[in-house]
């Protein structure tokens, strides 16, 4: 238990962090979910451009670092290339 009242505030500020990072973090594996399980063109290519979204919000806000934004992007537009080629 935290003995001072700063501690005390740092308890609560870092779990609503936790919870809002958490949050972030399911949206971006979702996104990505959506579109490695695409079945057409264009709903591949939809679920592309909405997780490149959900990145680069992500890496806006630290949660993930923008370079392994970056990484995830790029290896998602080559499945998504390579599938319906």
């Amino acid at each position: 238990m935290p003995h001072h009242k700063s501690a005390v505030k740092r308890v609560r500020t870092n779990e609503k962090r936790r919870l809002r990072n958490v949050e972030i973090k399911s949206r971006v594996k979702g996104a990505i979910k959506r579109v490695q399980t695409a079945t057409t063109r264009e709903e591949a290519q939809s679920a592309l451009v909405a997780a490149n979204s959900v990145l680069d919000r992500a890496a806006k806000k630290g949660i993930v670092k923008s370079g392994t934004a970056d990484r995830q992007k790029s290896r998602l537009s080559l499945r998504v290339q390579k599938r319906f080629a």
